[in-house]
């Protein structure tokens, strides 16, 4: 064997002995009550999001053809930077191929070495990577204590900065506290972007998230991102923000001017669901209460949105649960190192509105039983 291939064998056992070992599976049990996908509000099916995913399809095709500056950019993208716009309360919308790569667009395109990047401890992947690729230097604050990002603020010698957070955070399930975090910005001259993959479509009165729920839209100083893949129920990814803040990463953001456009099918799901989701928003409350009941039946803090978490004494006995909760026909996830902030092993649920009241009757039977 290589050197390589040496190594890479090596880390495989690793892994095995250690219960961090991953798979790839298209196993999806008939019967079993999810609890592990990021479909909140049980629109990936919903036909009327089927319906517009269709249309765009078959007008413009399987693709969109090239990146959104050569001939990429159809109507159906207007369409939904605009009502997401609309939705966030923010003035512009820029949509791209991932909810990756639109939180490495923007953190990238507006640090340079004149920047410093606050940027949470419990942040996503994604805004991890990004603070490392951008050009600025980076601070890392324990999680959402905003006196650590105040401090590292006040101390810098950068003139400028970015701070970066989750509304709701993706593993525990908690939230930030934006309008103080906004309050810093504005104090200290900064910018805040703040990730709503897991507020839009949950949080509010009608699925706005988290930073226009609370009243901080619009904003100059706030840049909103956001997945497709939740709420949105499809694929791609999100930025709200000044047409100032758009402009600057439609002519500087790499993944975004490097990529081939949001496919078609894609854009015009993703408003079906948001169109969906404006029209009921009792659906909203529905996920929010869900997510309670689950909460309540694992002796866990009820979440912010729809994601919650139970830490487990290791990632063998979290594989363990989670087989038990299948075999009881409820399907569950779980977070392992390095997949977690914390670096504890998890049960990782979701809540979803579609979940009938026989559904989360007997999924919280289960759950409680996980307690034992």
């Amino acid at each position: 064997m290589s050197a390589f291939a040496d190594h890479l064998a090596e880390a495989a056992r690793r892994r095995e002995a250690a219960g961090l070992t991953r798979v790839l599976s298209c196993d999806h049990p008939h019967g079993l009550i999810d609890l592990a996908g990021n479909d909140y509000l049980s629109l990936r099916h919903d036909p009327a999001v089927l319906e517009s995913a269709t249309r765009a399809l078959q007008a413009y095709g399987a693709g969109a053809g090239a990146s959104r500056l050569v001939t990429g950019t159809w109507p159906v993208h207007d369409e939904l930077e605009a009502e997401l716009a609309t939705l966030t309360n923010m003035p512009a919308a820029l949509v791209f191929s991932t909810g990756y790569h639109v939180n490495l667009s923007v953190i990238t395109a507006l640090a340079d070495t004149d920047t410093l990047v606050v940027s949470d401890a419990h942040n996503h992947a994604s805004l991890i990577d990004a603070a490392r690729l951008a050009r600025g230097r980076v601070a890392v604050v324990p999680h959402l204590d905003t006196a650590a990002v105040e401090q590292a603020l006040r101390e810098r010698t950068e003139p400028r900065a970015l701070v970066v957070v989750e509304s709701v955070f993706s593993v525990l399930g908690d939230a930030a506290d934006l309008v103080a975090l906004h309050a810093l910005a504005e104090r200290y001259d900064a910018m805040l972007v703040v990730d709503e993959a897991h507020g839009i479509g949950v949080v509010g009165g009608r699925g706005e998230g988290l930073a226009a729920a609370t009243g901080l839209t619009p904003s100059e100083r706030l840049v909103i991102t956001t997945s497709l893949s939740k709420s949105l129920a499809t694929q791609g990814g999100a930025a709200m923000c000044t047409p100032l803040v758009r402009e600057h990463l439609v002519n500087t953001a790499r993944p975004f001017i490097f990529d081939t456009g949001l496919a078609p099918a894609a854009a015009g799901a993703a408003l079906g669901a948001l169109r969906r989701f404006v029209a009921d928003p009792a659906m909203v409350a529905r996920v929010r209460d869900a997510a309670g009941r689950i909460a309540d039946a694992l002796g866990v803090q009820r979440p912010a949105g729809a994601v919650l978490s139970a830490p487990m004494p290791g990632p063998k006995q979290a594989l363990a649960a989670v087989a038990r909760a299948a075999g009881a026909g409820v399907r569950i996830g779980c977070f392992r190192p390095p997949s977690t902030p914390d670096g504890v092993s998890r049960l990782r649920l979701t809540a979803h509105a579609g979940l009938s009241e026989a559904d989360l009757e007997h999924a919280t039977a289960v759950l409680r039983t996980l307690r034992a």
